[in-house]
């Protein structure tokens, strides 16, 4: 074996074990346990948010019809997931830096993201009809997944997820938090757009654990391959702010 495949693979232990030991701190010091799926209590924060899903669903109304100009999943965040159009994404914040023009379209959206302790990533993810995304883990255990079901089309219980052992079907304005870290798939056997407000927020950790993994999610947010990223997103943020000002200038009635 080359020196270069040695270094490589000693380079991909010395990543997992430090990952896995960074998981045991956060579930060590984790306020709110180590599970799979988490309990509504855990969050007194989240029955409101379930409350003003209608304001959300309004907003993401408006968006619907540019659906064809939304980017794909894997355009924004590469992986092996999936490709081809039936992932979209629509973004607000990610990793703490905000997609301006995009918050800007949705007020109400916005307003309610920031009720939400420690939000980081939030954006509209778009299942299209007959979608699945196969099994997957996230590698960051410091935040935990929230996902809101925004619109799910009929027919019920033909959109789904399962975390772990949890099998979920989803009902709008019904919220899930779950640690990402766990074995996760979705699904939509609909002819319909399947679309939920996904939301990373911060795992509520004990002192000075909360510190070490703030400073971790910071590390993350200005590294190059989030502000390259980010770049290239603002790109498009202003391609479809100018494709729907467009349209939104021909459809305006002439005032006489």
């Amino acid at each position: 074996m080359s020196l270069r495949k040695r270094m490589s693979r000693l380079l991909h232990e010395l990543s997992r074990k430090a990952i896995s030991r960074f998981d045991r701190f956060c579930a060590r010091h984790s306020k709110v346990g180590d599970r799979e799926v988490f309990d509504h209590r855990d969050f007194p924060w989240l029955p409101a948010i379930e409350a003003d899903c209608r304001k959300v669903r309004a907003e993401l109304d408006a968006l619907l019809p540019y659906l064809a100009h939304m980017q794909n999943f894997h355009e924004v965040l590469p992986n092996h997931l999936t490709e081809g159009e039936g992932w979209k994404t629509y973004f607000l914040y990610a990793f703490g830096l905000k997609a301006p023009a995009n918050c800007r379209r949705c007020p109400e959206t916005v307003k309610l993201l920031k009720r939400i302790p420690g939000m980081k990533t939030a954006f509209f993810s778009i299942l299209g009809p007959h979608k699945r995304v196969p099994a997957h883990r996230g590698p960051f255990k410091g935040v935990l997944r929230l996902l809101l079901a925004v619109r799910i089309p009929e027919p019920a219980g033909k959109c789904g997820i399962r975390v772990g052992a949890h099998t979920r079907i989803w009902e709008e304005g019904k919220a899930l938090v779950f640690d990402d870290t766990v074995r996760h798939e979705v699904w939509n056997h609909t002819d319909g757009a399947r679309v939920m407000l996904y939301v990373d927020v911060m795992r509520p950790m004990r002192f000075p654990a909360n510190v070490v993994n703030g400073a971790l999610a910071w590390l993350v947010a200005l590294s190059p391959f989030i502000i390259g990223n980010a770049e290239t997103y603002l790109r498009w943020e202003r391609r479809f702010e100018a494709i729907v000002n467009a349209d939104e200038s021909a459809r305006r009635p002439l005032i006489p």
